[in-house]
């Protein structure tokens, strides 16, 4: 589950850093929220997105810090949280449920690498 969560996460982050901010909001029509943010903005979420990647897969596959795995997954709860907000305002109903998605896989891990199966 980890694995499919930071995939996601790891397009995505790869895609704010990388594309210009209109190449960003024109490559999917879920994507058109990029308009409400400055382009700076966009980068910063980038960069949260891919170190919650490297919180969720290096302690995991290096076996130090393994604190940091339910830590990156609860960061990630918290930015999806924000995400559902934004399309929930824009009346983006179909995205938030997709965010919501993306929401579950991190509050599912969290709580797995925190409660269920820790390191």
């Amino acid at each position: 589950m980890t694995i499919f969560l930071a995939a996601g996460f790891l397009a995505g982050g790869l895609a704010m850093l990388l594309l210009s901010k209109e190449r960003f909001r024109n490559a999917f029509d879920g994507w058109r929220y990029a308009d409400d943010f400055p382009d700076g903005f966009l980068k910063v979420i980038g960069v949260m997105k891919l170190l919650a990647v490297a919180g969720l897969i290096l302690p995991a596959v290096t076996g130090t810090a393994t604190w940091l795995v339910p830590l990156a997954a609860l960061g990630l709860v918290l930015l999806m949280t924000g995400a559902t907000t934004t399309r929930i305002i824009r009346k983006e109903w179909g995205a938030a449920v997709g965010d919501l998605v993306f929401w579950s896989l991190a509050a599912f891990v969290a709580f797995g690498r925190l409660e269920v199966v820790p390191f």
